[in-house]
């Protein structure tokens, strides 16, 4: 199968099981399940027909862990990124030390001034490591990298949670949190 199919797959699936599910008759289930079943003949009626080994590929080979099945291998689940209202059922944990945020260098002044703000999505995504937020800010132009004292935010009484693939969530980042590097 060519990386582009994947690619087109995973762009598809984010889309709906991140995005607009109603779009395509499915609906999320708490977690953001839905059945793999019922995803597969949506994208079918939707002339968008993948495999069920195309869908094992993408969720295997994505490089960021976009998606994930339960144990069952039955539904499945974008990690997060979502702007649909879902619970996705994630505990609470406590954070490294530090964590990490990539931005586009036209970003800086309005994060300096009013800090990390979810937007549209349900949290404000951070990295545990350098080089991962760097490749994040990329997709926004020049990378920019902040350094998030999580522990600090933690002891303030900000909750963190942490998602399958290792993205950690927060509601908001104020800006005495950030340090630019």
């Amino acid at each position: 199968m060519s990386d582009s199919r994947l690619i087109k797959i995973s762009k598809y699936l984010s889309k709906y099981l991140r995005h607009t599910p109603d779009a395509i008759g499915i609906e999320l289930a708490p977690g953001g399940w839905v059945a793999v079943d019922k995803l597969l003949t949506a994208c079918a009626k939707n002339k968008f027909p993948i495999s069920h080994q195309e869908l094992q590929l993408v969720v295997a080979s994505s490089d960021k862990q976009r998606f994930s099945f339960d144990s069952t291998g039955t539904l499945i689940r974008a990690n997060q990124g979502h702007s649909v209202e879902i619970d996705l059922q994630l505990e609470p944990v406590v954070p490294p030390e530090q964590l990490y945020h990539g931005t586009g260098h036209k970003s800086v002044e309005s994060i300096l001034k009013t800090g990390l703000c979810k937007m549209s999505r349900h949290h404000v995504h951070l990295s545990k490591d350098i080089a991962t937020a760097q490749n994040v800010g990329a997709r926004h132009g020049k990378p920019v990298v902040f350094i998030v004292d999580a522990a600090a935010m933690h002891k303030a009484g900000y909750l963190f949670y942490c998602s399958d693939n290792g993205v950690w969530l927060v509601d908001s980042v104020p800006p005495e949190y950030l340090q630019r590097i």
